[in-house]
C-alpha cells in the first residue's frame, strides 16, 4: 500500500502537539514565531528540543545567536499564534505589540505567557526541511499557574506531514 500526501497529512495532524512562541534574537534583530514541534529530550540537564523550518527568520536567528525562548500561551487566547506565522515587527519593547523582555540570554521572553523557558542551544541537528534545535533550559518561570497551555487542538491550525508545493 503506497503512502499519498493526504493520508500522511492526515495521519501526522493527529499527532498531539503543543502550540507555543519561539522568541529568537541575533544582534539587534528579534522574533517571535508559532511553533508547534516542541518536545522535553532530557532531564539532566533539563533539555527543550524545537524544530524550526530551515528557511524561517527564526533559524537565522538561533543559529546566529545561540539561543531561544519558548513561551507557552494561554488555550483561551490561540488568536496570538495567527500574527506570528510571518516574521514579527519588534517596536518599543514588543513584538507585533506583545510586549517582550529579556532574560539570561537576551532572547525576547512575552511578558504575557503563562510560562516560559529561556534556553541556550547545545545541539543542532539538520533533518531536511526542519533543523531541531536542542536548547539547555537556563532561566524559567510560570506567570499563571492555572491556565491550561494552548495545543493545536484549541486551533483550526494544522502544520505538518508533507511539504506543500506551489
Amino acid at each position: 500500500m503506497a503512502l499519498d500526501d493526504e493520508l500522511l497529512n492526515r495521519v501526522t495532524w493527529k499527532i498531539p502537539n503543543a502550540l507555543a512562541l519561539v522568541g529568537s534574537r541575533a544582534g539587534d534583530e528579534r522574533n517571535g514565531m508559532t511553533t508547534s514541534w516542541i518536545t522535553q529530550l532530557s532531564m539532566e540537564p533539563v533539555l527543550i528540543g524545537i524544530g524550526v523550518e530551515n528557511t524561517a527568520v527564526t533559524h537565522r536567528l538561533i543559529t546566529d545567536g545561540g539561543s531561544f525562548t519558548l513561551n507557552l500561551w494561554d488555550a483561551e487566547d490561540t488568536r496570538t499564534f495567527v500574527k506570528f506565522s510571518k516574521p514579527a515587527e519588534y517596536a518599543d519593547g514588543a513584538l507585533n505589540g506583545r510586549p517582550v523582555h529579556e532574560e539570561a540570554t537576551g532572547a525576547p521572553v512575552f511578558d504575557e505567557a503563562i510560562a516560559w523557558m529561556d534556553c541556550e542551544v547545545r545541539h543542532v541537528l539538520d533533518l531536511g526541511t526542519h533543523t531541531l534545535f536542542v536548547g539547555e533550559v537556563v532561566a524559567a518561570a510560570i506567570r499563571d499557574d492555572d491556565a491550561r497551555a494552548a495545543a493545536m487542538s484549541d486551533t483550526r491550525m494544522k502544520y505538518g506531514g508533507v511539504k506543500r508545493h506551489g
